[in-house]
């Protein structure tokens, strides 16, 4: 028997390895070329779909694109079964995957989507939310009379309440002249001044939203204190104009904007709630799925939170200071909220066909 040499044991271990390859080469062109076809067909129609939607393609070409579909599925799943080399693999499951997406994703256009967060989504999750909501408004009420009580009491307490920055020489010592002329302003407004001032209270008053949403996690209480103490501003500063004999005056002054921006403050609280609710008391569910299943809503009450800021801050900057007239100042404050409240009860609610009559 002849003995063979290890070199020529390896020699012959190569040249099995390079067969094996180009065999796996070999099986690997032949199955590209017997379906390449249909996968380049599939690929365009896909391209197409990505860029105008499903509504670009005809009635023919979406069924082609789904039968496509299923046939690079099953490309796929032999591909893998047979080991051809992982580019080609690599290539049908990007393939399938965008396929995929194509057929069976809600094909909505981004406008498509925002107005069905306007016109349902947002309005269903504040119906949902009674509770949280009345959590929200509950604390900036009970802040806001807590504040007014103490401080016609005893005007010391609004230098405890409200931080020396953000009264701007309008404190219990100001006298009355000044405190109206803070109302009733005549000063030159220019339109860059205005919008300058209308983005700082933006900013200002979405950092309070964004703390007062994100502390509720921590079981409601740090939202309601927040809420609460924002409401004790309030009241400590409708006590001063008051004591001065301008209760209405600054009634008006803080309606134009502040229904609005209250009713933000109050439902940026309510999410908040939401969460530490879901913490508190998850039910039957662990909290870390109760937590998932109100972070639904709690989102859309702090897009709507976000929203009505805007609306504030645009009001509050320019609105505010272009209208002197305090009668006119109330009707747009209230009338936004009438505004409010008649789109978050009445959008998005199901309607309930009549009943056929029993036969």
């Amino acid at each position: 028997m002849t003995d063979i040499s290890i070199d020529d044991r390896i020699d012959m271990g190569a040249a099995a390895a390079t067969g094996a390859a180009q065999s796996d080469m070999l099986r690997s062109a032949r199955f590209r070329v017997e379906r390449e076809t249909h996968w380049r067909e599939l690929d365009q129609l896909v391209a197409r779909a990505e860029k105008g939607g499903a509504s670009a393609l005809s009635y023919d070409e979406i069924r082609t694109l789904t039968a496509g579909y299923r046939q690079a599925m099953n490309s796929l799943s032999v591909a893998r079964d047979i080991s051809l080399d992982r580019a080609l693999i690599a290539y049908l499951e990007s393939l399938c995957a965008r396929a995929y997406l194509v057929v069976y994703a809600p094909q909505e256009s981004l406008g498509g989507l925002a107005a069905r967060l306007l016109i349902r989504g947002i309005p269903q999750a504040v119906r949902r939310s009674a509770l949280p909501l009345f959590i929200g408004f509950l604390a900036l009420v009970l802040g806001a009379a807590a504040g007014y009580r103490l401080c016609m009491n005893d005007a010391s307490w609004f230098y405890t309440f409200v931080p020396p920055e953000m009264a701007d020489q309008r404190t219990p010592d100001a006298s009355a002249d000044y405190l109206r002329s803070t109302i009733y302003g005549d000063e030159r407004h220019e339109s860059d001044e205005l919008a300058t001032f209308s983005t700082f209270l933006f900013s200002h008053n979405t950092t309070i939203v964004v703390l007062i949403f994100t502390l509720g996690i921590f079981v409601s209480v740090p939202s309601f204190a927040l809420t609460f103490y924002n409401g004790l501003i309030l009241g400590a500063f409708f006590a001063m104009f008051h004591q001065k004999g301008l209760g209405y005056d600054v009634f008006a002054w803080l309606s134009i904007h502040g229904v609005t921006e209250l009713a933000a403050i109050s439902i940026a609280c309510a999410g908040g709630a939401r969460l530490g609710l879901a913490v508190l008391l998850p039910g039957a569910r662990s909290r870390r799925e109760a937590l998932r299943h109100q972070a639904h809503d709690a989102i859309k009450l702090a897009i709507l939170a976000a929203l009505m800021l805007i609306v504030a801050a645009f009001i509050e900057g320019f609105l505010r200071q272009l209208i002197q007239d305090p009668t006119l100042r109330l009707t747009i404050g209230w009338g936004m909220g009438l505004f409010w409240t008649a789109w978050l009860l009445l959008s998005g609610r199901e309607r309930k066909h009549p009943r056929e009559p029993a036969q």
